[in-house]
């Protein structure tokens, strides 16, 4: 399973499952959480033609997409989850061999060595977890239950 936001890290870490799953003939699971935006504890208020469930959805397809051109052989499934992203990528890995994220996603502090969402899926999955910097870069992290 892999974890998609669409930052840089979390397509590196696509892109490691799907070659994981070439050598393997595994299949993949990309998975991708979205919330309704809040403002300090409060609600954003969401206007009509919003809809940010089918945009995330959109998103995602959009990001396996490119990531598969060409390797017509891959067996990926996609999910598209309410809720907080560490909270959905820990309920869903819980069917998981293996769950792989990005080090870092699209909010918080750029200068910490892993973002929080990392961080909780190393400290609370129940398998193993590889965490996949952006390319460019060598940090990967591994840990296991």
């Amino acid at each position: 399973m892999v974890g998609v936001d669409g930052s840089p890290s979390s397509i590196s870490a696509l892109g490691w499952a799907l070659d994981e799953a070439e050598r393997t003939g595994a299949v993949v699971r990309a998975v991708t959480a979205w919330e309704v935006p809040t403002n300090w504890g409060k609600p954003v208020p969401v206007y009509p033609g919003d809809h940010l469930e089918a945009e995330a959805g959109e998103r995602l397809a959009r990001i396996v997409g490119e990531a598969t051109a060409g390797r017509p052989t891959l067996q990926v499934t996609q999910a598209v989850v309410k809720g907080h992203p560490a909270r959905v990528l820990l309920d869903q890995a819980r069917r998981a061999d293996l769950l792989v994220v990005g080090q870092r996603g699209l909010g918080g502090f750029s200068g910490t060595l892993v973002g929080s969402v990392s961080q909780k899926c190393l400290h609370h999955a129940t398998c193993p977890v590889l965490v996949v910097p952006a390319e460019g870069t060598d940090d990967r992290i591994m840990a296991g239950t």
